[in-house]
């Protein structure tokens, strides 16, 4: 059983810090029955309920005992932006005044309902992020600290609660490294997964790095099974360390030989997630070099277009960083398909509320005139 990590709080825990093992060796030691933890779980997430006073399984009595030893929530919702294309951006405020967002994201193809075929939520890993990618406007924000378990849970809750609707996928790209906050993520990775929770199955789940070598080796160690993804966007060591200042520390070799080592345990084939810049990426000579890359495990290749972070005043390259041109664009992706490489083009969702890839920056002050930060928007 993992140990669950710090928490900044100092009085008393998350409730949703808690896998069920967890909970129930929390409550014996308590003196609490540890039947109860399942009861507590499933009034939690297959009941949704909101707080202490909802749980009507337990006695009132234990209820209160509760609630002076676990915090029921982690996060409340500050604002939601709607998107024309019905992207929804979530502002969420912790506890200790922190601040993150989530992003939810409907397919264009829909059912026969009328309703979106994937409901995918981008979920955040940290407050900030240590990272640095010039092209990236969550950098800008640095890294206040690691999310905790509950914190990242309860944006999947929280959001299905605003929304109205069950969430059908799950991609950890919001702001942070997932795998510099390994604990925690797993943690909640583990209790959205549970049949109990009766949220989102692994296969459901993307978790999109920056090349965290000991992270993948771990991943690869523990047999996870959630589909893994790596943010690559250059096909030359040179680029991508001024790009991605972390790819000093990996070299593109490194993050090869940990992608073979990970698919050999988990037989998980891998997506490269690859951002298409003016004159710096997007040449032929790039296209079957990322061909070549993808030949070493069983891949799929995500093409990016370039989204604006020009609102958070970039400086150096992140200020020169332009959007291949459509024409470059399409050529590169028709490179790609000729080399035999299995491509896809990302949507650009969300960008008229900066909720589109790279662009998450707690930009609502400057872009939003519906509402005050903090007074939460209903959704259309």
């Amino acid at each position: 059983m993992r140990a669950l990590a710090p928490s900044y709080l100092e009085d008393k825990q998350f409730l949703k810090n808690y896998r069920l093992v967890e909970l129930q060796s929390f409550l014996n030691a308590r003196g609490i029955p540890p039947y109860r933890a399942m009861q507590i779980m499933q009034a939690v997430y297959a009941q949704r309920k909101a707080d202490w006073s909802h749980v009507s399984a337990l006695p009132d009595v234990l209820r209160a005992e509760l609630d002076a030893l676990l915090r029921f929530n982690s996060l409340h919702c500050e604002q939601q932006q709607v998107s024309a294309d019905g992207t929804v951006k979530f502002l969420f405020g912790l506890v200790d005044n922190a601040q993150i967002e989530s992003v939810w994201i409907p397919s264009e193809s829909v059912q026969d309902d009328g309703k979106p075929k994937r409901q995918t939520l981008c979920v955040s890993t940290q407050a900030g992020c240590p990272l640095g990618c010039t092209f990236c406007a969550t950098a800008t924000l640095r890294l206040q600290r690691n999310l905790e378990c509950a914190e990242i849970v309860e944006q999947v809750l929280m959001a299905q609660q605003l929304l109205g609707r069950d969430i059908s996928n799950i991609v950890f790209m919001g702001m942070g490294e997932p795998l510099l906050n390994y604990d925690n993520v797993m943690n909640a990775i583990d209790i959205i997964t549970m049949p109990e929770a009766k949220l989102v199955p692994a296969k459901r789940i993307t978790l999109s790095t920056a090349g965290i070598v000991p992270g993948i080796l771990r991943m690869a160690d523990e047999k996870r099974t959630v589909k893994l993804a790596l943010s690559l966007h250059a096909t030359t060591n040179g680029l991508r360390e001024k790009l991605m200042p972390i790819a000093r520390q990996y070299s593109l070799e490194e993050l090869g030989n940990a992608l073979e080592y990970y698919y050999r345990a988990t037989r998980n084939p891998i997506t490269f997630e690859y951002i298409l810049f003016d004159g710096l990426n997007d040449s032929p000579l790039d296209a079957k070099r990322l061909a070549r890359l993808s030949r070493r495990v069983p891949t799929k290749v995500n093409v990016i277009p370039f989204h604006s972070i020009d609102f958070t005043h970039p400086e150096g390259l992140g200020a020169q960083l332009r959007p291949s041109p459509p024409e470059r664009f399409k050529a590169f992706i028709r490179e790609l398909q000729s080399l035999d490489v299995h491509v896809m083009i990302r949507s650009s969702s969300g960008v008229d509320i900066d909720a589109a890839c790279g662009q998450l920056a707690l930009s609502h002050e400057s872009h939003d005139d519906s509402g005050s930060p903090g007074e939460p928007q209903q959704i259309a």
